[in-house]
């Protein structure tokens, strides 16, 4: 173990101690107890793994065939298209380049045999267990605690889709705004352990013109961040009185009522001083993201239930010149080369700095289900994929996967969606994934999807292409009801920093220690030039 290597004041251990046990809101005894030698210690003092960033996914078999790595690691064509993120690091898909520490695999819950605890919680209970919400305590914990940081204040965010009307904006006037948008490919499909969320908010002044909210001016505001990230020309929207804003949307040189939003320099209302730098979102655009348990009904139907497993929280404290963005990418190169291990800045409250302009704080379940914050090394682990991956568009994931438009605004909704291709591939981007990845998570080790989609040990391309994407990547009642179980084993041993993916069984496709003198993927599958905005149209 070494010290955490942090530039600001650290949480000390009993700070994180206190929130375990000022939480308890939450009735398990429906879940087995767990004695104290056999849980995890959460502490700020000292980390365990210094390479908590390398998501457990990179220490997949590849077996030189299977390659589940393009969804991250990209390489782009720098004489096409412009695009912000020009890490590059496409060409390490399928390659083992780790540093010293990083060899060995950390996440020893992949390989742990949860058997006997799926047979000691019922059913009955992990259904009460997962409907229990555990969102409402959480701001008056951190409020009482003196806690500095972001305190949650999205009313009813654990209704989910009741938390908002039709078009995706906040109930209770807090400015969060939810969109529809399709899961990334793998780890987070409901198939595989998790439903989850996404809201935006911008800040006072993008919501308003002349001092007062204005909902159209909000959503045009959103939108032109949306084709700005996707580097569109133009969505398609509800209809929009020009007169009403005094704003010419469509540049045509008259104010109408048009049903069509144009990319613009600037934003609109009382932002319109601001000028929209390139795919980055404006200075205190914040998002939530929260990974909930997988909802079912005694139908067997799939939803997003009320308990949270994790919230997750992004604000944009800088936007960056773009010279400053490229150094530091070079940088993350470097020292990729150098098999350094990551460092990210403790912000007090407010979570690590990704070094691109963000604060990332995330909370979690504690032993008794409640939410609680993160450790730092806890926190490392979502720096992985928001700090230094290729596929990324300012740090972000989601509004780049976003239903174009006006349709995407309103809460996540999977059903009657399409399986859309990705901008610069033909053939849906979940059937792409189920050809490279050779099942349908990155450790081949969901075995209802190679049943149901999969035909003589290769995809069935026309039953897949005949499904919408709620059909292919929610699982069946019974899986659903195994995945929960399995990560309430997790949280009752707080073993998070030894991973968090809700398997039962010990995984096969997954190395222990990796030699480095295995080889990269072969030709054929080495590498795919992806790109993860899609194509709705």
């Amino acid at each position: 173990m070494t010290d955490i290597r942090n530039k600001t004041t650290l949480i000390a251990s009993i700070f994180i101690s206190f929130y375990l046990s000022a939480c308890g809101q939450t009735d398990t005894s429906i879940l087995p107890e767990v004695e104290k030698t056999k849980r995890v210690h959460i502490t700020n003092e000292r980390i365990f793994n210094d390479e908590a960033s390398i998501p457990p996914q990179c220490y997949t078999r590849t077996e030189q065939k299977y390659n589940p790595c393009y969804t991250c690691h990209q390489l782009y064509d720098r004489k096409g298209e412009d695009r912000l993120n020009q890490l590059d690091d496409g060409s390490i898909q399928g390659s083992y380049i780790f540093s010293d520490i990083g060899v060995t695999n950390h996440w020893s819950n992949l390989f742990e045999d949860r058997s006997q605890w799926l047979k000691d919680v019922d059913d009955q209970s992990i259904r009460k267990y997962v409907a229990t919400e555990n969102y409402q305590s959480l701001p008056k914990i951190l409020s009482d605690s003196g806690w500095t940081g972001f305190i949650p204040d999205l009313t009813n965010y654990h209704k989910g889709a009741a938390a908002f009307d039709a078009n995706g904006l906040a109930l209770d006037d807090s400015g969060w705004v939810a969109f529809n948008y399709k899961p990334f490919p793998g780890t987070f499909w409901p198939t595989n352990g998790s439903t989850d969320d996404v809201v935006i908010r911008l800040p006072k002044k993008f919501r308003e013109l002349n001092g007062q909210f204005n909902r159209d001016i909000y959503f045009i505001n959103l939108t032109l961040t949306e084709l700005n990230l996707k580097n569109i020309d133009s969505v398609n929207f509800w209809n929009i009185d020009e007169s009403e804003i005094n704003a010419d949307l469509n540049r045509d040189g008259k104010l109408s009522i048009i049903d069509t939003i144009t990319k613009s320099s600037h934003y609109l209302g009382d932002a319109s001083d601001e000028k929209i730098e390139f795919q980055q979102f404006p200075q205190g655009t914040e998002f939530m993201h929260s990974v909930r348990y997988v909802g079912t009904d005694i139908q067997g139907n799939i939803s997003i239930p009320a308990r949270m497993k994790e919230l997750r929280y992004m604000r944009k404290v800088n936007v960056l010149n773009r010279y400053v963005i490229d150094s530091r990418y070079a940088n993350e190169r470097k020292e990729k080369l150098l098999e350094q291990v990551p460092n990210f800045i403790k912000r007090g409250d407010e979570g690590l700095d990704n070094g691109l302009g963000w604060f990332v704080q995330g909370f979690i379940e504690d032993y008794n289900g409640d939410l609680r914050p993160q450790s730092y090394e806890e926190t490392m682990f979502c720096m992985g994929c928001h700090a230094a991956i290729g596929t990324t568009i300012d740090s972000t994931f989601s509004m780049a996967r976003k239903v174009s438009g006006g349709q995407g605004w309103g809460y996540i909704n999977l059903h009657g969606m399409k399986d859309a291709p990705n901008f610069n591939e033909e053939g849906g981007e979940i059937l792409n994934y189920l050809q490279r990845a050779g099942g349908g998570s990155e450790f081949r080790s969901n075995p209802e999807i190679i049943e149901k989609w999969y035909k003589d040990g290769t995809p069935d391309v026309d039953k897949i292409q005949a499904a919408d994407v709620y059909a292919l990547i929610t699982p069946s009642m019974r899986r659903a009801l195994d995945l929960n179980k399995a990560y309430s084993h997790i949280v009752r041993h707080q073993s998070f920093i030894n991973g968090r993916d809700a398997t039962w069984s010990p995984v096969t496709n997954v190395y222990k220690e990796i030699d480095e003198s295995t080889p990269p993927l072969d030709g054929a599958h080495r590498v795919y030039h992806w790109d993860m905005r899609l194509n709705w149209d």
